[in-house]
């Protein structure tokens, strides 16, 4: 079985147990804040001036960090032309194992908290 075929397998099974979780795990229990026209947290009749918060500023960037890891990965299957399939997988492992591990930190210095 070539990579190509093993990625396209480990994906396709992955997005259909993350698609089950999703359709099972919600709760349905709307509250006050959920059935309001505005559940930014904002107050609608205050001052459209107010300024954002720092934590809004780490988890945008957080995201663009893992938006920037989708677009390292993109080429992935193409590294199956190469003289060394499993050096592209490695890389690809480093790349993910780093961007977790950072993650992990972030998370347990209590980075992406967002109410202080």
């Amino acid at each position: 079985m070539s990579l190509i075929m093993i990625i396209i397998t480990i994906t396709a099974a992955l997005s259909l147990v993350l698609a089950t979780i999703s359709f099972w795990l919600p709760q349905m229990t709307p509250d006050h804040e959920k059935l309001s026209p505005y559940e930014c947290g904002f107050d609608p009749l205050g001052s459209a001036r107010l300024p954002f918060s720092l934590r809004f500023f780490l988890v945008a960037i957080l995201f663009l960090l893992f938006d920037l890891e989708i677009a390292l990965l993109l080429p992935l299957p193409w590294g199956d032309q190469l003289s060394s399939p499993a050096l592209t997988f490695l890389w690809a492992s480093a790349i993910l194992i780093i961007l977790t591990l950072g993650l992990i930190y972030e998370w347990a210095q209590g980075g992406l908290e967002w109410a202080e």
